[in-house]
């Protein structure tokens, strides 16, 4: 359900100077609750707005308040899961670094696998996952410490379209579900998983500055996708955003 309230993170102005380029300004505020889109060309800095989010990084010109500490989680493109521990190791790993009991925290991330379908899979190491369920084991161990705020990096870029779209709908279920408004950030170049997904895609010009921010179709409260009509309208104003922000062919 979409909450209200102060942001969980925030930027205002913020610009990253890099040896080549600088990145920005950006204007972002997250609220509880709302799952948030972040599409642009490759370069635009939406990599390097989650880590400005997620307090890796800081600005070098304008504000950035990242979420709390210990309450962001990060999926990556990548499961970067250990490839000898097995998943339930794996998810319970950043439980048992944060101090928490071992049985303790390896029964919360056995609670975490069965939430995304692979109650049945503990003891299985990464190579015996397909890539699926690895991203699901990443998605798991990312939600186990219960966050505000999860930071998603093109997790479902290298896999084929229907487990894309099954994990898209998880992770809407899983927002559903969580005991407080968590608030989402999807970092894609797919047009149509930005607007099947998010409530709200925001656009980045070549530069890294939001050039749009139009609503997206979302999951409603239960994590149900929009049905295909708002989707395709959605999709319809996220593509001819994005299109007006691309340097017309030479």
């Amino acid at each position: 359900m979409v909450e209200k309230g102060r942001p969980i993170a925030l930027l205002e102005g913020a610009t990253v100077r890099f040896p080549e380029r600088a990145v920005g300004p950006l204007d972002l505020a997250l609220l509880p609750g709302t799952i948030t889109a972040l599409v642009g060309a490759s370069g635009a800095g939406k990599s390097t707005a989650l880590n400005l989010l997620a307090g890796l990084r800081r600005p070098d010109e304008g504000r950035a308040v990242p979420g709390a500490r210990g309450r962001v989680s990060m999926v990556f493109q990548s499961p970067t899961l250990l490839p000898w521990a097995d998943a339930v190791s794996n998810v319970s790993l950043p439980l048992e670094l944060a101090g928490t009991p071992r049985t303790e925290a390896r029964a919360r991330a056995g609670d975490q696998l069965a939430e995304v379908g692979l109650g049945d899979r503990l003891s299985a190491l990464p190579r015996e996952l397909s890539g699926g369920m690895a991203m699901r084991c990443a998605l798991a161990r990312a939600l186990v410490t219960r966050p505000e705020l999860l930071l998603l990096d093109e997790p479902f870029a290298a896999l084929d379209s229907v487990t894309r779209t099954r994990l898209i709908d998880l992770t809407c279920r899983v927002w559903a579900r969580a005991e407080r408004g968590l608030a989402v950030v999807l970092v894609t170049h797919d047009v149509h998983d930005a607007a099947r997904m998010a409530h709200r895609v925001v656009i980045l010009d070549p530069r890294g500055a939001v050039a749009a921010d139009v609503g997206g179709a979302g999951p409603i409260g239960d994590g149900l996708p929009a049905d295909p009509d708002q989707t395709r309208d959605a999709v319809a104003r996220v593509a001819a955003a994005l299109a007006a922000t691309m340097e017309p062919a030479a």
